[in-house]
């Protein structure tokens, strides 16, 4: 999910406008599913797939119609940055379909990989399919489940994945279960050694010490890529340093820079100098009131 400045929000909300250009929303798809409304809007050359009217809160995924392998928001190019430390991952997870960018993303750039993603909602992939061009294959499968149930029922498997991404999203924020230090702690089981977690959160969350301290807790130090969405990419082992992240990106620069990733703007992001408090509370399954705080600025 992608969220945009607050006064950008009020003038989508009040004036029934969106995008960088002022363009007119046109809705051509709405429906209610088990768990939210699901919205798809057509403004100027981006369609996008909302939880809300008139995308109030956020938009959670967008294409560019004329350029569909193009990544429109910035938060997608960051979590792709996962692959400068671990650019040939065999499995990859992905939690939180939205329109298919990432996973979309992930099997053009990764042909040796199996890709699962799973989503709760039959509804957002319906969407996917029908106004995203999304499509599930031999390579990439889609489980329609609870992520957190789907970590847990891995476990008990013995699965495990060199790359997992966490970008589930309900019209708000993430799912509280899906913030606590026990969560973190399964998603980690999960990983193979030196497999590799990439997270989207926002970066002016009101949870934003929170979720911090409780990503190190687990993790340990993490690199902190920020723009107006966060996102983290930590370790189950030891983290690569900037070096190989940087040899790395030389090897990938051609992919990425294909799907509209500057290598210049993604390395200056990456930096693991805490800008929190260390002494903020831990979110746990006792503890995580994301529905308690505003998730805004």
């Amino acid at each position: 999910m992608n969220l945009r400045p607050a006064a950008l929000l009020a003038l989508a909300a009040c004036a029934g406008l969106a995008g960088p250009a002022g363009a007119e929303q046109l809705l051509i798809h709405t429906e209610h599913s088990l768990y939210r409304q699901v919205l798809v809007y057509d403004d100027g050359s981006e369609r996008c797939l909302c939880f809300t009217r008139l995308c109030a809160i956020g938009r959670q995924s967008c294409v560019d119609r004329q350029r569909p392998d193009y990544l429109v928001f910035d938060y997608t190019r960051m979590m792709l940055g996962a692959l400068l430390l671990a650019p040939a991952p065999r499995r990859v997870l992905v939690i939180g379909l939205g329109g298919g960018t990432l996973p979309g993303a992930l099997e053009r750039l990764l042909p040796q990989a199996d890709i699962d993603v799973v989503e709760i909602d039959p509804a957002v992939r319906r969407v996917a399919e029908q106004y995203f061009s999304f499509h599930a294959d031999a390579r990439v499968r889609v489980y329609e489940e609870d992520g957190r149930a789907y970590v847990r029922r891995m476990l008990r498997t013995d699965s495990r994945y060199q790359l997992i991404m966490l970008d589930a999203y309900d019209h708000q924020y993430i799912p509280e279960h899906m913030l606590t230090r026990e969560f973190l702690s399964e998603v980690r089981g999960l990983l193979e050694p030196g497999g590799i977690v990439a997270a989207n959160t926002f970066s002016s969350s009101r949870l934003y010490q929170n979720e911090s301290v409780t990503y190190a807790s687990v993790f340990g130090t993490f690199y902190n890529l920020k723009s107006n969405n966060r996102v983290i990419l930590a370790d189950a082992g030891t983290l690569p340093d900037l070096d190989a992240i940087r040899h790395n990106a030389d090897q990938l620069g051609p992919a990425l820079t294909a799907l509209g990733v500057s290598m210049t703007a993604l390395l200056e992001r990456f930096t693991t100098r805490p800008d929190w408090d260390p002494n903020a509370r831990l979110l746990t399954d006792q503890y995580s009131p994301a529905n308690l705080l505003n998730t805004g600025p």
